[in-house]
């Protein structure tokens, strides 16, 4: 099944390849390319948000990501890729659950999960950054 707005096209699992879980194996765009760096549970004063809490620090970089994309003029339909920085593979369904909140189960990006072994301050357990296309 391929998911096609306006400008995004997802191709959940092409054929021959086995479908992901909560993912689109291929994802493309036309119009203006928006790179969002890693994002991280930091609050708008700079202040860590959930130590600790994986849940908690998910829920905050979702919304760093979405204040983000809004200043670029994107929303979550028109990211295209999701990368996650992560230093407990244990904690993804923390994350997936905050991503399943703000992008609908027929638009998920095409996305990688990497586990490191620490991010740039040891409270953090992770750091997400996102690709989108929005029209022209």
């Amino acid at each position: 099944m391929t998911d096609t707005t306006d400008h995004v096209t997802r191709i959940p699992a092409p054929e021959g390849v086995a479908p992901g879980t909560g993912y689109s194996h291929v994802a493309w765009g036309t119009g203006r390319f928006i790179a969002v760096s890693g994002q991280c549970a930091i609050d708008e004063n700079g202040a860590i948000v959930g130590p600790g809490d994986p849940a908690a620090q998910a829920r905050q970089v979702f919304e760093n990501l979405r204040r983000c994309l809004a200043a670029a003029g994107a929303t979550f339909d028109d990211v295209i890729k999701l990368t996650y920085y992560i230093t407990d593979v244990g904690d993804l369904p923390a994350v997936r659950a905050a991503r399943d909140a703000v992008i609908p189960a027929d638009r998920l990006p095409a996305s990688s999960a990497v586990q490191v072994s620490a991010l740039f301050r040891p409270e953090l357990l992770l750091e997400i950054e996102a690709f989108a296309v929005i029209p022209a």
